[in-house]
């Protein structure tokens, strides 16, 4: 009776440790496919520092558009850029770090301008920030608008 009673509870358990799995896995699937269309939506030749668009006109301006991520640095990856440090040169691992920050910040922003049914983005900029030591704020920002081509 005891055995078939922890076969049961362990059979429940396992399930719906398989549902938060799945849910978990389709989640993540779910986030990565939008984030992957909504950077496909928008061509990113259209997105520019100029606040102009050469070839295009402004049809509508539909405001400030923005990606903000913040990141730190792992205790290891703290660690492991210490000894490139104490090697000089170009310290990798932030490298890494910094441009995937970057992109992940760029295309939160892309995605804002494709929610609001924009083409392009005029004024593109980047902004960085210090929040605390070893956490930094990303902050990717211009204006979302609709062009046409002329």
């Amino acid at each position: 009776m005891l055995n078939r009673l922890v076969s049961q509870i362990t059979r429940l358990f396992t399930f719906r440790f398989s549902l938060y799995t799945f849910h978990t896995s389709f989640d993540s699937f779910y986030s990565t496919l939008t984030h992957n269309i909504s950077a496909i939506l928008m061509d990113h030749s259209l997105v520019t520092t100029n606040f102009q668009l050469d070839g295009y006109r402004i049809v509508k301006n539909l405001g400030v558009v923005r990606g903000i991520v913040v990141r730190s640095r792992s205790v290891l990856g703290n660690i492991g850029a210490g000894i490139q440090i104490l090697f000089g040169g170009n310290i990798t691992l932030y490298t890494e770090l910094c441009e995937q920050t970057r992109r992940d910040a760029f295309e939160l922003m892309i995605q804002h301008a494709n929610d609001l049914g924009a083409n392009s983005v005029i004024g593109f900029r980047y902004d960085a920030t210090e929040i605390m030591g070893g956490v930094t704020e990303v902050l990717a920002y211009g204006t979302a608008c609709v062009v046409q081509k002329i």
